[in-house]
């Protein structure tokens, strides 16, 4: 279920559209068991992924040198801590489809901010929260750690074009090992407002993606991509 945390940034307006771009393999897995997947926070690509910028590093060590195990818990909670990321853009992104498909057989989710917190009603063993990426130098300026999300909710300024909006769950108090991640229970007719085929595609494809929505039993509005449409001149 989705907790509301008014210290967490997030956008005003709930029908802020949000993107999950994917291949056909994690859309049928989707689909087909209803659950969302979020991945181990120190498995993403991006190494600094759940750990702190110099000034704030410094201010914790200096804090852990009576304490070492105020550090040590950082280093660790990394592991316990789940995220699906999603993208925040009023339109599709042609370096989104480049990034996070393979060859022409992808797809895009678009969905709202409104939707994502309301399709994870269903999920009743971990809590979600949700939360907008800040992007900051992390040489100069400090991520605060009052909160333990925020470490998760701060990338470097390399990575601003991703313009992220995160879910994110914390499973330390369920005592459990996670290898690559863990399955949520989501509502997919909530989550789902709209099906992108990817823009280079050919017609069999999109043909095979709506049958394969049709039979599984959905009802989701699908279309191509326009990002390759025929030019006017």
């Amino acid at each position: 279920m989705y907790i509301n945390d008014s210290n967490i940034k997030l956008p005003t307006d709930p029908n802020t559209i949000v993107w999950k771009y994917l291949d056909l393999s994690k859309f049928v897995d989707l689909l087909l068991y209803q659950k969302l997947f979020m991945s181990r926070s120190d498995k993403f690509e991006d190494q600094y992924e759940g750990t702190f910028s110099e000034p704030t590093f410094e201010e914790i060590r200096k804090l852990s040198i009576d304490n070492p195990d105020f550090l040590d818990y950082y280093k660790t909670h990394r592991e316990n801590v789940v995220i699906s990321s999603w993208h925040i853009n009023e339109y599709e992104s042609f370096a989104m489809w480049h990034i996070f498909t393979q060859k022409s057989e992808g797809l895009a989710i678009q969905s709202t901010l409104g939707r994502l917190q309301n399709a994870l009603s269903p999920e009743v063993i971990y809590e979600q929260h949700i939360g907008e990426v800040n992007y900051i130098d992390y040489k100069k300026e400090y991520i605060p750690f009052e909160n333990d999300f925020f470490p998760f909710l701060f990338k470097r300024k390399s990575f601003q074009y991703e313009r992220e909006i995160r879910i994110i769950a914390d499973v330390t108090s369920h005592q459990m090992k996670i290898d690559n991640g863990l399955k949520i229970d989501i509502d997919i007719n909530q989550l789902i407002e709209k099906i992108y085929i990817h823009p280079k595609s050919e017609n069999w494809y999109k043909n095979l993606v709506i049958e394969l929505v049709k039979r599984l039993g959905f009802d989701f509005e699908i279309e191509k991509s326009d990002l390759e449409s025929d030019i006017l001149i």
